[in-house]
C-alpha cells in the first residue's frame, strides 16, 4: 500500500503501557472496596478515554464517589507507572526511523489526556518523530467516535486516503474505520475475530516494516 502519512494510536502501540492502565484501575477500585482484574480492564476499558473508564466503574459498582475523583485517581496511578516503567513496544524506534527517512508526517491519536501524551513522549524521546500529537481529551466524543483521527487528519493535512492508521484496540479499530481509515491491528490477540474490520493484522511493530520498505 502506498502511505503518506501513518497516524498511532499510543497506549499498547507506542508503549507498552495497557498493564500499567490496568493496575491503575485495580489500585483506585480497590480503595473503593472493589476487586477487578486485569482482564477486567481489557474487555471493559482498553481503548477508551478516561471519563468514559471512570463513568464505566462507577455505573458496573455503583461507587460513592465522582467521575473527576475516579479519573484524577486513574490518571496518577497510571502518569507514575509511566514515568517510572515506561517502555517502547518492540520494534517501535526502526519503525519510527524508517518513517523518518522516508518522510512520512506521523500523527498521534491517543484516548489518553494530554499529560499522559507528555509523560509518555518524556519518557521515550518522542517529540522530534511525531509532527501532530491529539489527545480525545479536546473531542466531544472519545474512541469508538472517529473525531480524533478526523482532526489528526485535518492537522495533517493529507488526504484520509493516504493515511494509515496503527492500532490495538477493538475500541481504536472502530473508531479509525469509521472515519474511513485505512488500518493495521498490532497486537499478539491478532486472530481475534474482533479485529477482522481491519485492513491488515500482525503482532509487532516490527512486522510492520515491509510495508514500508519500497
Amino acid at each position: 500500500m502506498q502511505i503518506k502519512a501513518v497516524i498511532f494510536d499510543m497506549d499498547g502501540v507506542i508503549i507498552d503501557s495497557e498493564p500499567m492502565w490496568a493496575e491503575a484501575q485495580i489500585k483506585t477500585l480497590h480503595a473503593f472496596g472493589q476487586q477487578i482484574t486485569e482482564q477486567d480492564c481489557e474487555h471493559l476499558t482498553r481503548g477508551k478515554r478516561i471519563d468514559q473508564i471512570a463513568h464505566i466503574w462507577i455505573e458496573r459498582y455503583q461507587l460513592n464517589a465522582n467521575a473527576e475523583e475516579v479519573a484524577n485517581q486513574i490518571l496518577r496511578y497510571a502518569y507514575e507507572a509511566i514515568l517510572a516503567q515506561g517502555c517502547a513496544m518492540e520494534g517501535l524506534y526502526p519503525l519510527l526511523d524508517l518513517l523518518q527517512k522516508q518522510n512520512i508526517p506521523l500523527a498521534l491519536a491517543t484516548s489518553s489526556a494530554p499529560m499522559i501524551i507528555e509523560a509518555v513522549f518524556n519518557k521515550l524521546n518522542l517529540w522530534d518523530y511525531f509532527r501532530v500529537q491529539c489527545s480525545a481529551s479536546d473531542e466531544a466524543y472519545g474512541k469508538p467516535h472517529p473525531a480524533v483521527y478526523l482532526t489528526a487528519v485535518q492537522k495533517l493535512n493529507v488526504n484520509i486516503n493516504d493515511c494509515l492508521v496503527i492500532e490495538d484496540s477493538v475500541t481504536g479499530l472502530i473508531a479509525a474505520k469509521a472515519a474511513g481509515l485505512q488500518t493495521v491491528i498490532v497486537n499478539p490477540n491478532y486472530a481475534d475475530p474482533r479485529f477482522s474490520l481491519a485492513d491488515k493484522r500482525v503482532d509487532s511493530l516490527s512486522k510492520l516494516m515491509a510495508t514500508f520498505s519500497y
